[in-house]
């Protein structure tokens, strides 16, 4: 048995509790200082998270931002960000806190996404170890897990397969054993940069494929659309892919990770619903990104438009629509806040 934090009580850290416990670890989630209402109302409706619509088990050790340090500053084996993308930083300052005079555990990165750093594209693992060695904390062994995997379905037990990165096989391995059950199904690999951004980008062909319905035609009615618009889909999914390759060995990844659970099949779960397909959708009919954020997904964390406009610059600095057309089109109709286009003599 190990002893395993979470930090994060949102949705994907408190389903991820389960396979935790199935394998008989001693489980513990730490909410960050912005959940603590959340908890206290969680404790009072005897765990059912509201995120989940479904109740955590009592043996799981739920703690609010207070209890940090203690939870943290005990025999920990492996810490678990459940955090979003833009909780990085807060979470390297906590870490730094509670381990700047010991080895910090082996940590594993629930949160996915990309970013810019001095003009190159960073990868969040990336980017939380820099941090910490700017912090002055020197050893740090940082996995990821990719693959499609909803919460709701994870919190459910329903059969999920996923894939832990680790630069270093062994350690992957071995997180991965730590976390196998019968219906949550790890596989590992060392291409971390593979599926880190494989599980970053898919997001944004998400997004594109989620178009499908509005832009499969102009001579059509609504009613014949949405009957008939999965062949649009199926043509956006296979182009997506040839684009996710070249975009994954341009970051030093190996393509054939983009057919895998981080790419192929995540794209397959985020694409079929969820909230980039759902902006997508927006978009494919006709508006702006702006107007659909602002009537549609106000108070929506999109993360596929964030990456989008996070990378826009660097991309198109990289490459040119003869290389990714339909990725080129999706984040400068986010950016230059216009209507969505696909040049489909550009695809291949």
């Amino acid at each position: 048995m190990s002893k395993i934090v979470i930090i994060g009580a949102g949705a994907m850290g408190s389903a991820f509790s389960l396979p935790c416990l199935d394998n008989n670890h001693d489980v513990n989630i730490v909410g960050t200082h912005l959940e603590n209402d959340f908890i206290d109302d969680f404790q009072a409706n005897e765990n059912l998270h509201a995120g989940l619509k479904t109740k955590i088990p009592q043996e799981i050790k739920v703690f609010k931002f207070d209890k940090f340090d203690q939870v943290l500053k005990s025999n920990v084996d492996l810490i678990v960000l459940g955090i979003s993308s833009k909780g990085i930083e807060w979470v390297a300052d906590q870490l730094v806190r509670v381990y700047s005079e010991k080895q910090i555990p082996n940590l594993l990165m629930l949160t996915k996404g990309l970013s810019i750093h001095k003009n190159n594209y960073e990868l969040l693992v990336d980017k939380l170890q820099r941090l910490l060695l700017e912090k002055g904390i020197t050893k740090t062994n940082i996995s990821a897990v990719g693959g499609p995997c909803l919460a709701a379905g994870l919190a459910n037990r329903v059969h999920s397969s996923v894939v832990i990165a680790n630069k270093d096989i062994k350690t992957a391995k071995k997180i991965a054993d730590m976390l196998n059950t019968n219906y949550y199904h790890t596989s590992f690999s060392d291409d971390l940069n593979g599926v880190e951004v494989s599980a970053a980008i898919k997001n944004i062909f998400s997004m594109a494929v989620g178009a499908a319905r509005g832009l499969c035609s102009k001579n059509i009615s609504d009613e014949v659309r949405e009957k008939n618009y999965l062949n649009t889909a199926s043509a956006l999914i296979k182009q997506s892919i040839h684009e996710m390759e070249i975009f994954v060995e341009h970051l030093k990844g190996k393509k054939e990770t983009v057919k895998g659970l981080a790419g192929l099949g995540d794209l397959y779960v985020s694409s079929g619903g969820g909230r980039n397909a759902k902006m997508g959708s927006y978009i494919g009919e006709g508006l702006t990104f702006s107007e659909a954020k602002k009537t549609k997904m106000e108070k929506v964390t999109v993360e596929g438009a964030d990456l989008a406009i996070e990378i826009a610059k660097k991309v198109n600095e990289d490459f040119d629509e003869k290389k990714i057309p339909l990725m080129l089109s999706m984040i400068n109709a986010i950016v230059e806040d216009k209507k969505l286009e696909f040049n489909w003599e550009a695809f291949r």
